[in-house]
């Protein structure tokens, strides 16, 4: 089987409308992209993660006797987990999500043979009370500007309105142009990262999905 019909063959599901669809709003989710027991790995290996469990010099231990849930209620986010963590790698390098990447990828660049890269890793636990971010562009901290930086967003629970899934702004990658910056005066609802300004966001869409989804976006479209 030729790498092109393996990628094809492990984005299965995956149909040209769907690509389209991408490539019109900026955003795909692709449902039970990632299975059950992937799921749990990926919870047990982040509660491992804040009990010091790998040699990290950034990431100050949890104490081993603090139960796991009240362990995943002290995080925030954890940036690029995949540099200490084997497991964190493995899913970085998940061969479902990197074959609907390549697809996704291809459809905006002509002659692209379907790789893919990483330039980051992020796991956000988000417990009840912890700020979200504002609305910001990947593209203006990773830049590419060819529309070939994609978002991959792994829901490891069920993603909802009322517990703080991902807000986007369809088509707003279309026109290329990166919002200006500023600092929000909202600290209740988001974190201290700046926020991009300049639209009118009413035409903003929930993307509440069961977890085990995985939300792709472009790097230009606006989304918090």
């Amino acid at each position: 089987m030729s790498q092109t019909a393996t990628r094809d063959a492990l984005a299965g599901g995956l149909r040209p409308e769907d690509v389209r669809r991408y490539v019109d709003d900026g955003y795909l989710v692709v449902p039970d992209l990632v299975g059950a027991d992937e799921l749990e790995e990926l919870k047990a290996d982040a509660v491992k993660l804040a009990r010091g469990g790998y040699p990290s010099e950034t990431l100050k231990p949890l104490p081993a006797e603090m139960p796991a849930a009240e362990v995943l209620r002290t995080i925030l986010c954890i940036h690029n987990p995949h540099y200490v963590s084997p497991v964190m790698q493995a899913y970085v390098r998940h061969p479902r999500i990197t074959a609907v990447l390549g697809l996704l990828t291809g459809a905006h660049l002509p002659y692209w043979d379907g790789s893919v890269k990483c330039m980051q890793s992020m796991l956000f636990v988000k417990p009840p009370g912890f700020q979200g971010q504002a609305w910001h562009q990947d593209e203006i901290f990773i830049p590419t500007r060819d529309r070939s930086l994609i978002g991959a967003w792994i829901a490891l629970d069920d993603a909802t309105v009322d517990n703080g899934c991902l807000w986007v702004l369809p088509e707003s990658h279309r026109t290329g142009y990166l919002y200006p910056l500023h600092e929000h005066e909202n600290p209740d609802e988001f974190d201290p990262s700046p926020e991009s300004y300049g639209f009118d966001d009413e035409a903003e869409v929930p993307l509440e999905c069961r977890a085990g989804s995985v939300v792709f976006f472009n790097g230009y479209l606006l989304h918090r």
